[in-house]
Protein backbone atom coordinates (compact mmCIF):
# COMPACT_ATOMS: atom_id res chain seq x y z
CA UNK A 1 0.00 0.00 0.00
CA UNK A 2 1.50 3.65 -1.01
CA UNK A 3 1.14 5.70 2.05
CA UNK A 4 -0.83 9.14 2.34
CA UNK A 5 1.79 11.78 2.85
CA UNK A 6 0.49 14.98 4.89
CA UNK A 7 2.11 17.67 5.84
CA UNK A 8 2.15 20.83 7.66
CA UNK A 9 3.78 24.62 6.88
CA UNK A 10 5.73 26.69 9.32
CA UNK A 11 6.83 29.62 8.85
CA UNK A 12 6.36 33.86 10.06
CA UNK A 13 4.35 35.74 7.83
CA UNK A 14 3.99 39.83 7.91
CA UNK A 15 0.86 41.31 9.03
CA UNK A 16 -0.92 43.31 5.86
CA UNK A 17 1.79 42.00 3.17
CA UNK A 18 -0.72 39.55 1.41
CA UNK A 19 0.99 39.04 -1.39
CA UNK A 20 4.78 38.72 -0.42
CA UNK A 21 3.19 36.16 2.41
CA UNK A 22 1.12 34.28 -0.43
CA UNK A 23 4.99 34.35 -2.67
CA UNK A 24 6.56 32.40 0.44
CA UNK A 25 4.51 29.91 0.94
CA UNK A 26 4.27 29.32 -2.97
CA UNK A 27 8.20 28.86 -2.84
CA UNK A 28 7.56 26.53 0.13
CA UNK A 29 5.44 24.60 -1.80
CA UNK A 30 7.51 24.57 -4.96
CA UNK A 31 8.09 20.47 -5.91
CA UNK A 32 6.18 19.70 -2.34
CA UNK A 33 5.64 15.82 -2.71
CA UNK A 34 1.90 15.33 -0.48
CA UNK A 35 -1.54 14.68 -0.52
CA UNK A 36 -2.48 17.00 2.33
CA UNK A 37 -1.23 20.27 3.40
CA UNK A 38 -2.25 22.22 5.96
CA UNK A 39 -0.75 25.95 6.65
CA UNK A 40 -1.34 28.35 9.59
CA UNK A 41 -4.67 30.44 10.63
CA UNK A 42 -4.71 33.81 8.58
CA UNK A 43 -1.72 32.72 6.71
CA UNK A 44 -1.38 35.62 4.53
CA UNK A 45 -2.90 38.77 5.95
CA UNK A 46 -1.27 38.24 9.39
CA UNK A 47 -3.17 37.78 13.27
CA UNK A 48 -2.43 40.20 15.48
CA UNK A 49 -4.60 43.38 13.61
CA UNK A 50 -4.06 46.88 15.09
CA UNK A 51 -7.69 47.47 14.66
CA UNK A 52 -11.38 46.33 13.22
CA UNK A 53 -10.65 48.42 10.02
CA UNK A 54 -7.34 46.90 9.53
CA UNK A 55 -9.27 43.15 9.66
CA UNK A 56 -12.12 44.03 7.71
CA UNK A 57 -10.12 45.55 5.01
CA UNK A 58 -7.57 42.39 4.81
CA UNK A 59 -10.39 40.32 4.58
CA UNK A 60 -11.61 38.58 1.26
CA UNK A 61 -13.95 35.98 -0.03
CA UNK A 62 -13.47 32.49 1.00
CA UNK A 63 -14.67 31.04 -2.20
CA UNK A 64 -12.75 32.79 -5.10
CA UNK A 65 -10.50 35.73 -3.28
CA UNK A 66 -7.22 36.12 -4.08
CA UNK A 67 -5.38 33.65 -0.98
CA UNK A 68 -8.28 31.15 -2.42
CA UNK A 69 -7.05 31.36 -6.00
CA UNK A 70 -3.39 31.00 -4.89
CA UNK A 71 -4.08 28.14 -3.19
CA UNK A 72 -6.34 26.23 -5.46
CA UNK A 73 -3.03 26.95 -7.91
CA UNK A 74 -1.10 24.87 -5.23
CA UNK A 75 -3.66 22.29 -5.13
CA UNK A 76 -3.21 21.89 -8.98
CA UNK A 77 0.72 22.26 -9.29
CA UNK A 78 1.26 19.32 -6.48
CA UNK A 79 -2.25 17.43 -6.90
CA UNK A 80 -2.50 17.67 -3.04
CA UNK A 81 -5.41 18.92 -0.91
CA UNK A 82 -4.76 22.28 0.61
CA UNK A 83 -6.56 23.55 4.18
CA UNK A 84 -5.82 27.26 5.01
CA UNK A 85 -7.15 30.06 7.23
CA UNK A 86 -8.18 33.80 6.18
CA UNK A 87 -10.15 36.78 7.01
CA UNK A 88 -13.14 36.03 5.49
CA UNK A 89 -15.91 38.55 4.41
CA UNK A 90 -19.21 37.34 3.59
CA UNK A 91 -21.51 40.37 2.57
CA UNK A 92 -21.24 42.80 5.78
CA UNK A 93 -20.48 39.74 8.36
CA UNK A 94 -16.43 38.87 8.66
CA UNK A 95 -15.56 35.20 10.08
CA UNK A 96 -11.80 33.84 11.29
CA UNK A 97 -12.32 30.74 8.88
CA UNK A 98 -10.15 27.88 6.75
CA UNK A 99 -10.72 26.91 3.21
CA UNK A 100 -9.78 23.70 2.04
CA UNK A 101 -9.24 23.05 -1.39
CA UNK A 102 -8.44 20.32 -3.76
CA UNK A 103 -6.83 20.01 -7.78
CA UNK A 104 -10.21 20.10 -8.62
CA UNK A 105 -10.63 24.03 -7.09
CA UNK A 106 -12.54 25.50 -3.92
CA UNK A 107 -14.14 22.83 -1.69
CA UNK A 108 -15.75 23.88 1.67
CA UNK A 109 -15.04 26.79 4.36
CA UNK A 110 -15.18 26.36 7.84
CA UNK A 111 -16.11 29.36 10.10
CA UNK A 112 -13.85 29.45 13.55
CA UNK A 113 -16.66 28.25 16.44
CA UNK A 114 -14.44 29.50 19.60
CA UNK A 115 -12.91 32.76 18.96
CA UNK A 116 -10.00 33.73 20.84
CA UNK A 117 -8.66 37.32 22.50
CA UNK A 118 -8.89 39.66 20.11
CA UNK A 119 -10.74 38.25 17.38
CA UNK A 120 -13.82 38.71 19.40
CA UNK A 121 -13.56 42.18 18.19
CA UNK A 122 -12.79 41.95 14.72
CA UNK A 123 -14.53 38.45 13.68
CA UNK A 124 -18.25 37.04 14.11
CA UNK A 125 -18.07 33.71 15.79
CA UNK A 126 -18.65 30.63 13.15
CA UNK A 127 -22.10 29.51 11.70
CA UNK A 128 -21.00 26.51 9.60
CA UNK A 129 -20.68 23.62 12.54
CA UNK A 130 -17.74 21.60 12.14
CA UNK A 131 -17.67 19.50 8.82
CA UNK A 132 -16.72 16.82 7.44
CA UNK A 133 -15.25 16.77 3.36
CA UNK A 134 -14.47 13.46 1.69
CA UNK A 135 -10.95 13.85 -0.27
CA UNK A 136 -8.96 11.36 -2.09
CA UNK A 137 -5.06 11.31 -2.26
CA UNK A 138 -3.01 11.49 -5.17
CA UNK A 139 -3.76 7.22 -5.83
CA UNK A 140 -7.35 7.61 -5.52
CA UNK A 141 -8.10 6.69 -2.36
CA UNK A 142 -10.59 8.70 -0.37
CA UNK A 143 -10.29 9.61 3.31
CA UNK A 144 -12.41 12.16 5.35
CA UNK A 145 -10.84 15.48 6.51
CA UNK A 146 -12.63 17.98 9.28
CA UNK A 147 -11.00 21.19 10.05
CA UNK A 148 -10.89 22.95 12.75
CA UNK A 149 -8.95 26.18 13.62
CA UNK A 150 -6.62 27.26 16.53
CA UNK A 151 -8.38 27.87 19.67
CA UNK A 152 -10.77 25.38 18.52
CA UNK A 153 -8.53 22.65 20.22
CA UNK A 154 -9.25 23.89 24.07
CA UNK A 155 -12.61 22.51 23.48
CA UNK A 156 -12.83 18.64 23.73
CA UNK A 157 -16.25 18.69 21.71
CA UNK A 158 -14.73 20.43 18.88
CA UNK A 159 -12.40 17.40 17.84
CA UNK A 160 -14.84 14.51 19.10
CA UNK A 161 -17.57 16.33 16.66
CA UNK A 162 -15.69 16.05 13.64
CA UNK A 163 -14.86 12.51 14.77
CA UNK A 164 -18.35 11.58 15.52
CA UNK A 165 -18.77 12.66 11.67
CA UNK A 166 -16.11 10.58 10.47
CA UNK A 167 -13.68 12.11 10.19
CA UNK A 168 -10.28 10.51 9.92
CA UNK A 169 -7.78 13.71 9.53
CA UNK A 170 -8.49 16.50 11.07
CA UNK A 171 -6.61 19.59 10.20
CA UNK A 172 -5.62 22.33 12.17
CA UNK A 173 -4.71 25.71 11.39
CA UNK A 174 -3.18 27.66 14.27
CA UNK A 175 -1.76 31.12 15.31
CA UNK A 176 -1.01 29.35 19.23
CA UNK A 177 0.54 31.42 21.59
CA UNK A 178 -0.53 29.51 24.86
CA UNK A 179 1.78 26.84 25.84
CA UNK A 180 -0.29 23.94 26.23
CA UNK A 181 -1.71 22.77 22.27
CA UNK A 182 1.34 20.99 21.75
CA UNK A 183 1.15 18.69 24.21
CA UNK A 184 -2.94 18.39 24.30
CA UNK A 185 -3.20 17.34 20.62
CA UNK A 186 -1.70 13.73 20.77
CA UNK A 187 -4.57 13.60 23.50
CA UNK A 188 -7.30 14.61 21.28
CA UNK A 189 -5.87 12.31 18.35
CA UNK A 190 -6.22 9.16 20.95
CA UNK A 191 -9.59 9.96 22.82
CA UNK A 192 -10.93 10.32 19.32
CA UNK A 193 -8.81 7.91 17.47
CA UNK A 194 -8.33 10.29 14.37
CA UNK A 195 -4.87 12.06 12.90
CA UNK A 196 -4.31 15.69 14.00
CA UNK A 197 -2.18 18.08 11.59
CA UNK A 198 -1.45 20.96 13.46
CA UNK A 199 0.15 24.12 11.32
CA UNK A 200 1.23 26.94 13.97
CA UNK A 201 2.72 30.13 12.75
CA UNK A 202 6.30 31.52 14.03
CA UNK A 203 7.65 34.90 15.25
CA UNK A 204 6.23 37.75 17.03
CA UNK A 205 3.27 40.22 15.88
CA UNK A 206 1.97 43.69 17.47
CA UNK A 207 -0.73 45.48 17.34
CA UNK A 208 0.42 48.72 18.31
CA UNK A 209 -0.31 48.18 22.11
CA UNK A 210 0.61 44.80 22.67
CA UNK A 211 3.01 41.98 21.09
CA UNK A 212 2.31 38.41 21.27
CA UNK A 213 4.90 35.71 20.57
CA UNK A 214 4.00 32.66 18.92
CA UNK A 215 4.96 29.49 19.60
CA UNK A 216 5.31 27.26 16.36
CA UNK A 217 6.06 23.52 17.32
CA UNK A 218 3.28 22.45 14.28
CA UNK A 219 2.90 18.96 14.42
CA UNK A 220 1.17 16.11 13.14
CA UNK A 221 -0.11 13.25 15.54
CA UNK A 222 -1.08 9.47 15.10
CA UNK A 223 -4.85 7.81 17.10
CA UNK A 224 -2.53 6.09 19.01
CA UNK A 225 -1.29 9.54 20.59
CA UNK A 226 2.74 9.54 18.45
CA UNK A 227 4.24 12.62 17.37
CA UNK A 228 4.67 11.87 13.96
CA UNK A 229 6.38 15.06 12.94
CA UNK A 230 7.08 18.02 14.88
CA UNK A 231 8.73 21.48 14.66
CA UNK A 232 10.44 23.43 16.98
CA UNK A 233 9.79 27.05 18.04
CA UNK A 234 10.74 29.28 15.24
CA UNK A 235 11.96 27.16 12.29
CA UNK A 236 10.50 27.65 9.28
CA UNK A 237 9.46 24.71 6.71
CA UNK A 238 7.09 22.12 5.49
CA UNK A 239 7.03 18.89 7.75
CA UNK A 240 5.77 15.72 6.06
CA UNK A 241 4.71 12.59 7.45
CA UNK A 242 3.64 8.90 5.65
CA UNK A 243 0.09 7.49 7.16
CA UNK A 244 -2.98 5.51 5.98
CA UNK A 245 -6.36 7.31 7.20
CA UNK A 246 -8.16 4.15 7.29
CA UNK A 247 -6.11 3.24 10.44
CA UNK A 248 -8.55 5.73 11.78
CA UNK A 249 -11.54 3.97 11.06
CA UNK A 250 -10.43 0.99 13.43
CA UNK A 251 -12.07 2.31 16.88
CA UNK A 252 -12.26 -0.78 19.22
CA UNK A 253 -10.13 -0.60 21.85
CA UNK A 254 -10.29 -4.66 22.66
CA UNK A 255 -12.68 -7.13 22.07
CA UNK A 256 -15.24 -5.37 24.96
CA UNK A 257 -14.47 -1.96 23.90
CA UNK A 258 -15.33 0.68 20.76
CA UNK A 259 -14.35 3.99 21.28
CA UNK A 260 -17.89 5.34 20.03
CA UNK A 261 -20.21 2.16 20.70
CA UNK A 262 -19.45 1.99 24.43
CA UNK A 263 -20.49 6.20 24.08
CA UNK A 264 -23.37 7.54 26.45
CA UNK A 265 -24.40 10.55 25.49
CA UNK A 266 -27.97 10.78 27.80
CA UNK A 267 -25.56 10.70 30.86
CA UNK A 268 -23.67 13.61 29.57
CA UNK A 269 -26.28 16.57 29.50
CA UNK A 270 -24.99 19.12 31.89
Amino acid sequence: MIPTQIAVLQFAPEKGEVQSNLDRVGEMLDGLNADLVVLPELFASGYFFNSTEQAHNLSESATDGPTVSRMCEWAAATGATIVGGLPERDGDLFYNSAVVVTPRGWLGTYRKTHLFYEETLHFTPGDTGFQVWTVTDRNNRSYRLGAMVCFDWFFPESARALALKGADVIAHPSNLVLAHCPRSMPIRALENHVFTATANRTGRESNGRETLEFIGQSLICSPSAETLASASGQEEGVFTVRIDPRQARQRQINPYNDLHVDRRPELYAS
